[in-house]
């Protein structure tokens, strides 16, 4: 599992963009949130990079951590 912080995800609007934005990369990926860190824990075969680049496309910038 890879942990990303996405400082812009606040609510479950956000949650929604987020998940689609991965699960159009990867419909299998299992992902669990903490909204309250704003953080996420993917499990996924897709590169890193990839993921990071489809969220920022999304309008949510993450970091990996």
């Amino acid at each position: 599992m890879n942990t990303f912080h996405i400082p812009d995800m606040s609510c479950g609007h956000c949650k929604t963009i987020v998940e689609k934005a991965i699960k159009g990369l990867d419909p299998e990926a299992q992902i669990n949130f903490d909204m309250e860190t704003r953080r996420i824990a993917l499990g996924s075969v897709v590169d890193t990079a990839i993921v990071q680049a489809a969220l920022a496309e999304a309008g949510y910038p993450a970091t990996p951590i």
